[in-house]
């Protein structure tokens, strides 16, 4: 079976996002001090540009630049705090390569609004636009591609992917009563976030369903925990792993890959890509 998949253009003056003639890349930019793989390394301003310049050249579409770890366990910032964080960042690789196309990933809907203000051009919220009651608001003012991931606060599943769809559904219902487009929609299973091992495997296997909801799909697999424990590897040593689920959900119809190692996941998107299209898929 053909997957269905979808066809958007966005400008921003220099920069500009396709999507439909090839599966796009989001390099991961982490400037915490805690996140699972990579906390720490790109705080400095000078570093972050360097590294967002080097998954570019690696093959990235999508620098994903984020203030706040969300991996289990871990300790909310203050708004203050992620402000300091990741605007700097932003601005500084909107000032070096204004061609880039930046994406804030927060829940945060004042960090949303300034980090557009400050250069960046896509909004990538992990609880869906439901943690703040302001985010639907600020992602409509900002009419930018807004990404809608799967979360929640329990894992009280009467049918995994019947209730993924709906949790989903309300994301984007919110979102378009707010005056979202839904050209700007993209949606994100949620990978790792209120799902436990087999959960996740499920997940992975039914990501064709979730194409079904008229939107593009964004997948997020990179170092996952899931991964690493059918490997048995650190997060660093997964790569082969990662990429197995990125091709996997290529194959399903996710038409967006987040990951760290780009260079690797680029010629695994280009394999996947040349057998996929030369198939004429759906697009819509």
């Amino acid at each position: 079976m053909k997957p269905t998949l979808y066809q958007r253009t966005y400008t921003w003056g220099d920069a500009k996002l396709t999507l439909g003639s090839r599966t796009l890349i989001m390099g991961i930019l982490n400037v915490t001090p805690d996140s699972f793989s990579d906390g720490g390394l790109w705080n400095d301003p000078d570093k972050a540009v360097e590294h967002a310049l080097r998954m570019v050249a690696d093959g990235a579409d999508i620098i994903d630049i984020g203030g706040e770890s969300t991996r289990p366990g871990h300790e909310p910032v203050s708004l203050e705090e992620e402000l300091s964080r990741v605007l700097p960042i932003i601005e500084s690789i909107h000032a070096a390569a204004p061609h880039l196309i930046l994406s804030v990933d927060t829940y945060k809907a004042e960090v949303a609004r300034r980090a557009i203000a400050a250069g960046a051009h896509i909004i990538n919220d992990v609880w869906g636009g439901k943690a703040d009651p302001d985010m639907a608001a600020v992602m409509a003012a900002a009419d930018c591609p807004v990404i809608l991931m799967h979360n929640r606060h329990d894992r009280e599943y009467n049918d995994l992917i019947t209730d993924i769809t709906a949790d989903l559904q309300e994301s984007i219902d919110m979102a378009l009563a707010a005056g979202v487009k839904p050209k700007n929609i993209i949606l994100d299973p949620g990978i790792g976030f209120a799902k436990d091992y087999t959960e996740n495997l499920q997940t992975m296997m039914s990501l064709d369903q979730l194409t079904g909801l008229g939107y593009p799909l964004l997948l997020g697999t990179s170092r996952k925990k899931f991964i690493r424990t059918v490997l048995d590897l650190p997060p660093n040593d997964v790569v082969e792993g990662t990429a197995a689920t990125v091709a996997f959900g290529i194959a399903q119809g996710c038409q967006i890959v987040r990951v760290h190692d780009v260079a690797p996941i680029k010629r695994t998107v280009m394999m996947c890509d040349a057998m996929l299209y030369a198939g004429s898929p759906t697009i819509k």
